[in-house]
């Protein structure tokens, strides 16, 4: 517990006492961010505004980690394990791959930054990786950071992604890892759009995954084949990540909240998408983070009908997508749509946690 507060406390304290000072940075340099012209017009208050603000973020969240390793170290527990750096590494690739769209939009004066192909192509190398990494160091119970099967609050043994084995085997995983790092961060990215509201998403998020990796570590199978007990190899280190990211992105929102001093950009988002997909994978439960980030899901997939919807019949859904720019334009504040989907963010955070519970009830014998 002391690591977790100890992680929580210096990345909060890193990414509140950073974002200052990147903020002054940056207005120093003049370098803000560019707008969307098919945006709502009242955003362009916006323009100017400084961007890369993920940095804090991303230096929060090393900084939590690394501290609470390092106390975890003298006090002679286990720290610095193989899926916390697998997790950590690929939050920070992917905060890396935003932190180049980023600069190209402040230098280069692009707001559309990376082309799709380049950011794909990026999300593609980072995936592979992480996909063979997950697989590898097992432990002294034969536990890898990441398994090949489907899971929601624990593996689902009957679905094997990678059944057969072999090449064709291990080329579905992959792929499978691929659609889902990308579709995480992509989705966190896009809910990116007003001031405090991907900040703030992600805190409530977090929040429910250090309950659910600390569980996972009092009630694990290596401490005793107890009814419920999780198979998961590093729990307690996902739960540092986790705590990790909730100080943070709770020390950047008290920049960024409306009407924000600095933005998150790709740098921060893509990264906390990753966090999001390698806290999701290494703890057993990717269908399960479905109902978690649900805002984030709900995001991504009113893109995905907009656009479906448009070059099919040539009609739009919504006023704009993501759809939490709908809302603006029928006549919603920023801060009033930003407060009803954190909201919303901590309803289903509150479903998922509950059905995480109640599954471990129900593999120990209790019922509701």
């Amino acid at each position: 517990m002391i690591q977790l507060i100890i992680a929580g406390i210096v990345s909060f304290l890193v990414a509140i006492f950073t974002t200052p000072l990147l903020i002054r940075y940056f207005h120093h340099r003049e370098m803000g961010q560019e707008i969307r012209e098919d945006g709502p017009k009242w955003h362009a208050s916006k323009r100017g505004t400084p961007t890369m603000g993920g940095i804090a973020i991303l230096l929060g969240i090393t900084a939590g980690y690394f501290f609470s390793g390092l106390y975890a170290v003298f006090s002679g527990h286990e720290s610095f394990t193989a899926s916390g750096l697998i997790v950590l590494g690929l939050t920070l690739s992917l905060g890396l791959v935003g932190f180049a769209d980023d600069g190209i939009k402040i230098f280069f004066k692009r707001n559309l930054g990376l082309n799709k192909t380049a950011k794909l192509l990026a999300q593609l190398a980072i995936a592979l990786i992480f996909g063979l990494l997950i697989l590898q160091f097992p432990d002294q119970n034969g536990l890898t950071p990441g398994s090949t099967f489907l899971s929601f609050a624990r593996d689902i043994e009957t679905i094997d992604i990678a059944a057969g084995g072999g090449i064709i085997g291990t080329t579905l995983f992959l792929v499978f890892s691929y659609i889902l790092l990308a579709a995480w961060s992509n989705a966190v990215n896009l809910t990116d759009g007003l001031d405090g509201l991907a900040a703030g998403t992600t805190a409530l998020v977090m929040a429910a995954y250090t309950f659910i990796t600390f569980w996972q570590f009092r009630n694990s199978c290596a401490a005793g084949a107890a009814p419920g007990c999780y198979s998961v190899r590093d729990p307690l280190d996902l739960a540092v990540l986790a705590v990790s990211g909730l100080g943070a992105s709770i020390g950047f929102l008290w920049w960024n909240a409306a009407p924000a001093k600095i933005f998150m950009g790709d740098t921060g988002s893509l990264a906390l998408g990753g966090l999001v997909a390698g806290l999701s994978v290494c703890s057993r439960t990717e269908l399960l983070m479905i109902i978690v980030g649900a805002l984030f899901v709900c995001e991504a997939a009113s893109v995905v009908i907009q656009v479906v919807s448009f070059k099919s019949t040539g009609k739009r859904v919504f006023r704009m997508a993501p759809f939490h720019h709908h809302f603006e334009r029928g006549g919603w504040p920023e801060t009033t749509v930003v407060i009803r989907f954190w909201l919303i963010a901590g309803m289903s955070v509150a479903l998922g946690t509950a059905a995480f519970y109640s599954e471990w009830l129900g593999q120990v014998g209790v019922h509701l």
